[in-house]
C-alpha cells in the first residue's frame, strides 16, 4: 500500500477489515450486513429478552440500524455480535454490569484493529483491555490477571455461528418472517 493509500486509511478512522483477519476458509463477512435482534440473540447466545435490553440500556446498540418505532427491526452488525457475546462472557464470570460498560467503552475507544490479537483480563472486579502477550504477562505478574477472555477465539465463534445460522432456515419464533413468507406465497 502506498503512503497516501495508508495515510487515506488512518484518515478514515478505526476500521475491522474482517478479510485479512480471517482466510482459514470460511466466508468473508461484511461490516456492513445487518443480523436481524433473532439472528444476533442466537449467535451471542443471549435471549432476545437480554439484547432488547442491552440496546434500550445502551450497553449494545446495534451499528447498523437501530429501532425506529413499533414494528421497526434493530439490525446489528458483526463486531456488535461480537460485543455481545462478550458482554456475555463477562456476565457469566460474574464481573458487574458497571464494570463491562466501562470495559466495552475501552474496546471502543481503542478502535482495536486485530481484535483476533486481543484479551480481555479481569481480576474479578475490573476488566483489563490487553493488546499484547507482554501486557497479559505484565498484569498477570502484579496478581492482577484472574482470568482472561481471549477476543480472537470469541471472535471465531461468532463467525461460526453466523455462517450455521445463516445456512438454516430462519428462526421459527420469527413471527414477522413467518407471516411475510406466507404473503409472498400467497
Amino acid at each position: 500500500m502506498s503512503d497516501t493509500g495508508e495515510q487515506s486509511a488512518r484518515d478514515a478512522g478505526p476500521r475491522y477489515d474482517l478479510g485479512l483477519l480471517f482466510t482459514d476458509g470460511l466466508p468473508d463477512l461484511d461490516d456492513t450486513t445487518g443480523y436481524r435482534g433473532t439472528v444476533a440473540a442466537r449467535a451471542a447466545g443471549i435471549s432476545y429478552r437480554q439484547l432488547d435490553y442491552w440496546a434500550r440500556t445502551e450497553l449494545v446498540e446495534p451499528t447498523i440500524r437501530g429501532a425506529a418505532g413499533s414494528g421497526s427491526q434493530r439490525l446489528y452488525g458483526f463486531r456488535d455480535i461480537l460485543v455481545l457475546k462478550l458482554v456475555k462472557r463477562l456476565l457469566d464470570t460474574g464481573i458487574s454490569l458497571q464494570q463491562i460498560r466501562t470495559a466495552i467503552g475501552q474496546l471502543r475507544e481503542a478502535g482495536v484493529n486485530d481484535l483476533a490479537q486481543t484479551t480481555l483480563m479481569s481480576d474479578g472486579a475490573s476488566v483489563y483491555l490487553c493488546t499484547s502477550d507482554d501486557e497479559v504477562i505484565d498484569l498477570v505478574s502484579r496478581g492482577q490477571g484472574v482470568f482472561g477472555i481471549a477476543v480472537g477465539k470469541v471472535l471465531r465463534e461468532v463467525e461460526s455461528s453466523l455462517v450455521e445460522l445463516d445456512s438454516t432456515s430462519p428462526d421459527p419464533s420469527d413471527e414477522l418472517a413467518a407471516r411475510r413468507a406466507k404473503r409472498a406465497a400467497s
